[in-house]
């Protein structure tokens, strides 16, 4: 059980979840007026989250 997966698993993991917490970040950014909902700012934010993420996970 020492195995790690499929780092493409890993990345399609982290871009859905990315995503998905993305939209709701910026949907609520929209529902307070701080932000305008676009899926441009949604790509934006996913690119930045699964970038950070991805830095992250993988220093050991």
């Amino acid at each position: 059980m020492n195995s790690e997966g499929d780092p493409r698993v890993h990345a399609v993991m982290n871009l859905v979840l990315s995503f998905a917490f993305s939209a709701i970040v910026v949907r609520g950014l929209a529902f307070v007026d701080l932000a305008a909902f676009s899926w441009r700012n949604v790509a934006l934010a996913t690119a930045f989250l699964f970038l950070v993420t991805w830095v992250v996970v993988l220093r050991r």
